[in-house]
């Protein structure tokens, strides 16, 4: 079965893979951070197991809406 994409589909799907994105970044490590994360490393950003589960979170979300509400089956 062939799912019909609706229009605004592609934006949240751009959406999707960008916050997913944002979650491997944030616990790559970076030598010239300021300060180190909650993990005892100096990482991307300084909070991250907060910032990466909450970006996998709504990436997660944006993915369930985009495919529930973006799409019909044809």
């Amino acid at each position: 079965m062939k799912r019909k994409k609706k229009p605004g589909y592609y934006t949240l799907l751009v959406l999707t893979v960008s916050l997913a994105g944002g979650a491997v970044l944030t616990v790559m490590p970076m030598s010239y951070a300021y300060k180190d994360c909650m993990l005892g490393y100096r990482a991307h950003c300084t909070l991250t197991p907060v910032s990466t589960i909450l970006c996998l979170v709504a990436a997660v979300i944006t993915y369930v809406v985009g495919q529930s509400s973006f799409t019909e089956a044809s």
